[in-house]
């Protein structure tokens, strides 16, 4: 059973910068096929694809997060460390970000939607203030 957990949600003020991470474990060395992402949901608001990685190494960036996010998976034996680095952050970049993971290795033309993982951390809450 795919596990995640999520950290490094905390309070910043706009125009900061943050990590995020989220271990991911739980299926011995298949992990390293699975495809990856993060998710992101604002007060009201549905859950949007922010950035993913898929199981054969390509990066899939949501408009939202061009030039302020960075993505990078870390492998560790049979555990995934996925990091997303933010920069500039702004008030709108708010809510609970949510790691997902999916055993597929390719992602289709629709790379950061929701309906493609199966897997999904408790998530950890942004908050940007001014």
């Amino acid at each position: 059973q795919v596990q995640l957990a999520e950290s490094g949600g905390d309070s910043v003020q706009v125009g900061k910068s943050l990590r995020i991470s989220c271990v991911v474990s739980g299926v011995g060395d298949a992990i390293g096929r699975y495809s990856l992402c993060w998710f992101r949901q604002g007060a009201g608001q549905g859950r949007e694809g922010v950035v993913g990685v898929d199981g054969v190494g390509r990066f899939f960036y949501a408009d939202l997060g061009k030039a302020r996010f960075t993505l990078s998976r870390v492998a560790s034996g049979n555990i995934r460390y996925l990091h997303l680095d933010m920069e500039n952050v702004r008030s709108e970049d708010s809510g609970i970000y949510y790691c997902a993971a999916t055993r597929k290795m390719t992602l289709g033309s629709a790379p950061l939607r929701r309906e493609s993982f199966e897997h999904w951390g408790q998530g950890t809450q942004v908050t940007v203030s001014s």
